[in-house]
């Protein structure tokens, strides 16, 4: 049980996490910042949080669970506004997917404090964003990765372990730099493959007739391009060498394909489509629901 979540960032990740928190009784109170105060003022009226804070440093005033749900490229900045209250019994975790540019920044900015930072990754959302979305159940049975360094805290480790597993989640360790290579590839390059679908369709003149003819393949394909750009834009170039590896791997792929319709080639395109179903039919998401 924590006495006080200090919520910095009060939109569908961090107040679902709240949601979440209240429902399993494993936090007393939850006080809310968010950069927009509607944003903060709308997740009281829902019952996200119990109080507004008027900034991030009060927000986590008091408070011995921090969650720091901000853009990625935000999160220097958070926790400069924060770190004169940052005490040596506080766990504090985020949320992005990215996680070496954020232990980089935790590192320059907490300095002697930074163990008591776990670097966080719920694999769960909606490419619906805000509070207005938040939902209890967004990380009941999900995979949550945690990249902890030399300095991370046993005791703020074991912490973290225990409340995302409270909360119905499978908790997963990795180092930063495998998780960013790892999600470059599942999770980064998916979303930049989806927007670029869009933008090819889209820059054709017979773009609206094409998008009338798209059935369930084509809604299920591009789903995520719907996501928050700005998240996205910071999401990519936070961890573009590992992303650029990745666009690399899938040009050399699609070149294949391209050699083989383009030579007329049946065996060889009917080699790499069979390579790519079997990969598809035997691989199994471990223990994740599919997301509404």
């Amino acid at each position: 049980m924590f006495e006080q979540l200090g919520l910095i960032g009060c939109g569908l990740m961090g107040g679902s996490f709240a949601l979440a928190l209240k429902r399993a009784g494993l936090v007393k109170r939850v006080v809310g910042y968010s950069k927009s105060p509607s944003t903060t003022e709308r997740a009281r009226q829902m019952g996200v949080i119990d109080v507004e804070a008027p900034s991030a440093l009060l927000a986590v005033s008091g408070a011995d669970l921090v969650l720091l749900a901000v853009p990625v490229a935000a999160t220097e900045a958070t926790f400069k506004a924060i770190r004169h209250l940052v005490r040596s019994d506080v766990l504090i975790m985020d949320v992005g997917s990215t996680k070496r540019d954020v232990i980089d920044a935790a590192r320059r900015v907490l300095r002697d404090q930074v163990g008591v930072f776990v670097p966080a990754h719920p694999i769960a959302g909606k490419e619906l964003s805000g509070v207005e979305h938040a939902d209890p159940d967004l990380y009941m049975g999900r995979q949550v990765i945690l990249t902890p360094v030399e300095r991370t805290l046993t005791a703020q480790l074991d912490k973290a372990q225990k409340v995302w597993s409270a909360l119905g989640c499978h908790v997963k360790l990795m180092s930063p730099e495998a998780h960013d290579a790892a999600y470059a590839a599942v999770s980064h390059l998916p979303h930049v493959l989806a927007y670029s679908l869009m933008n090819a369709i889209k820059a054709q003149p017979q773009a609206d007739d094409f998008l009338s003819l798209a059935g369930p393949g084509f809604r299920d394909f591009t789903r995520i391009a719907a996501s928050e750009p700005a998240i996205w834009r910071d999401i990519l170039l936070t961890n573009r060498e590992e992303l650029l590896t990745q666009t690399r791997h899938f040009q050399r792929a699609l070149q294949a394909f391209e050699a083989a319709i383009q030579n007329g080639d049946p065996a060889t395109l009917e080699n790499l489509i069979e390579n790519a179903s079997h990969a598809r039919a035997t691989w199994r998401m471990t223990a994740i629901k599919p997301q509404s």
